[in-house]
């Protein structure tokens, strides 16, 4: 006995992330239903032992689900999600598009499970962007020691990022640059292989661009409004995993030693903070893996209290489709859905 669960996007790298994560973290599911867009259908996604055919997004009358996690873009969310929420499920949206509306939660249930009380007000829950969701996590537990005013972050975000578009170009422009091949950009707007790109998204009129932006709305509006917040984010060669370099400004003095301790105890959070030459967590280390990586944890002499620290997760999982599952199991949890049989689950 469980739930009726639809995931949207099922055939992309995030959708077959939450397929393999809701049965690997034994989310009790009834009914998987693979949705897509109709040139995917029929087309064979795997859910633990078993395979579920595509179903089309367009025909699919989701009225029959308790649960649909979507992964398809913001503009298939921005065209289905409401209309999915009024049918009755619970829509947990991985794209932009609700992220900064005020009747939508934006939600990392290490950060601000509270805020899954307004699930219903148009049943819709928006997961944060990948490198927001890393960043807040384990900026939590140090705002609640210490109070962080001002946050600068470099991010080193992995092609995957991009989608499969974004690995395809990678993995070709390399075997191109070792065989003298072509190398023209297709999906990035420069080169990636052996490079990195200082521009993701969009650009915005102050200079900033819109992959920078939504890292400090989203985490004002989950964290808290009043830290200030400068981005850069930077594309990188490596296939899986975002890296974020992380300077703080604390309203108290806190040592390394205490940031330790608080990460330590953190929720999702994982200290591998050694000063030897590998004391330290890095993309490969965290692809497959569930936790957010906190290393480098150093004092930062430029302001009276600072802190500088490396934080390390896979963007395909905590990124987005964990942190998307681990809200379902809130909701469980939280009883805003329930199963027939009334069982609940636990967070594993």
């Amino acid at each position: 006995m469980g739930y009726r669960v639809a995931v949207v996007g099922a055939t992309g790298n995030v959708g077959r992330e939450m397929l393999a994560i809701l049965d690997e973290v034994n989310f009790p599911v009834a009914e998987m239903h693979a949705v897509a867009s109709r040139r995917s259908k029929g087309v064979e996604v795997a859910f633990g032992d078993r395979t579920v055919r595509c179903e089309d997004l367009e025909q699919f009358d989701f009225s029959r689900v308790d649960v649909v996690l979507m992964s398809a873009g913001g503009t298939v969310s921005r065209a289905w999600s409401e209309k999915i929420g009024a049918a009755g499920p619970i829509v947990i949206d991985n794209s932009s598009a609700f992220r900064m509306d005020p009747d939508v939660p934006l939600i990392v249930p290490e950060v601000n499970p509270d805020a899954i009380k307004d699930a219903r007000k148009k049943n819709i829950i928006a997961n944060p962007n990948c490198s927001t969701i890393q960043l807040v996590t384990a900026l939590k537990p140090l705002h609640d020691a210490a109070g962080i005013r001002r946050a600068v972050v470099a991010t080193y975000q992995s092609v995957s990022g991009a989608g499969k578009e974004g690995m395809d170009e990678l993995w070709n422009q390399t075997k191109a640059v070792y065989g003298l091949g072509d190398t023209t950009p297709k999906k990035f707007p420069k080169q990636i292989a052996f490079n990195v790109i200082p521009f993701i998204g969009a650009f915005r009129d102050d200079g900033y661009t819109d992959e920078e932006a939504k890292m400090w709305n989203e985490t004002h509006k989950m964290l808290d409004p009043s830290i200030r917040l400068t981005v850069t984010c930077v594309r990188v060669p490596v296939f899986v995993g975002h890296s974020e370099a992380v300077t703080l400004e604390f309203d108290r003095p806190i040592e390394p030693e205490e940031a330790r301790a608080v990460l330590r105890e953190a929720p999702g959070v994982l200290v591998v903070d050694k000063q030897e030459a590998d004391g330290y967590a890095t993309p490969v280390e965290a692809a497959g893996e569930f936790g957010v990586y906190v290393s480098r944890i150093r004092k930062d002499h430029t302001v009276e209290h600072g802190l500088s620290l490396w934080v390390v997760s896979d963007n395909l999982r905590k990124g987005a489709a964990l942190n998307a599952v681990q809200i379902a199991q809130l909701l469980d949890e939280q009883g805003v859905i329930q199963p027939a049989s009334g069982y609940r689950t636990l967070t594993v």
